[in-house]
């Protein structure tokens, strides 16, 4: 059996709004579903927004919020090197893969939406059945994306991202150009909540979302299980 291909997506933006304080994508979203599609036999693609080596949130690298997977990242060299290679979006080709994955951090909110090549990549995806995976603030992914009616991709289906709540604790209300949460209901997406910092994952036909960084795994898990036509 072929291995299926995946495409993970990473933000390349930096700049937490006007604080002066550095952002980018969260590691642990990054390196727990990298590893989670590498260790069921995957292979393994990685584009940004503007392509070469994405900006790493550094809080996200500070000792608190290092995993299993985060320290096995730090020793892999050769993900490593494929992190400082990534592809720009628009030289990605949507047929050379079965899957695509975005993982958040604070970076997205600000790069991802607005972006036509973005839209028109997911689309591809949508159009094509295959599966669609955002975790936490990488489900800002998926607002400018629409279905083939011109209607949004969001819009009629059951979905999840970083709460309200859960930005309100992190103390970005404010510093975020808009709350993700908000904007995906005014867009028609229902909206599926667990506790703050839960682990909750919705599947809807072919979209799968994460809540936040304690969801990055079993949204990996529930791509792959698209994949194997669970």
């Amino acid at each position: 059996m072929t291995k299926p291909r995946i495409l993970m997506v990473l933000t390349s933006h930096d700049q937490l709004g006007n604080t002066g304080n550095k952002t980018g994508y969260w590691l642990e979203e990054f390196a727990s579903p990298y590893y989670t599609f590498i260790d069921a036999g995957a292979e393994v693609a990685l584009a940004s927004v503007a392509g070469g080596e994405p900006p790493v949130d550094p809080t996200s690298t500070q000792p608190d919020w290092q995993t299993d997977a985060t320290r096995r990242l730090a020793a892999d060299a050769a993900a490593n090197t494929a992190l400082s290679q990534t592809t720009p979006i628009a030289d990605v080709d949507a047929t050379a893969f079965d899957a695509i994955f975005f993982p958040g951090g604070h970076g997205p909110m600000w790069d991802f939406p607005g972006n036509v090549k973005l839209a028109k990549l997911i689309e591809a995806f949508n159009t094509a059945t295959k599966p669609i995976g955002a975790v936490c603030h990488g489900v800002v992914a998926l607002v400018d994306a629409q279905k083939p009616d011109g209607s949004p991709l969001v819009a009629g289906q059951t979905v999840t991202s970083f709460t309200n709540g859960e930005e309100e604790v992190v103390g970005l209300t404010e510093v975020v150009p808009f709350l993700l949460e908000n904007c995906l209901r005014e867009l028609g997406a229902a909206i599926s909540n667990g506790e703050d910092f839960s682990v909750n994952v919705v599947t809807n036909e072919n979209l799968v979302t994460g809540q936040n960084p304690q969801s990055s795994a079993a949204g990996a898990k529930g791509i792959l299980s698209l994949l194997n036509g669970a």
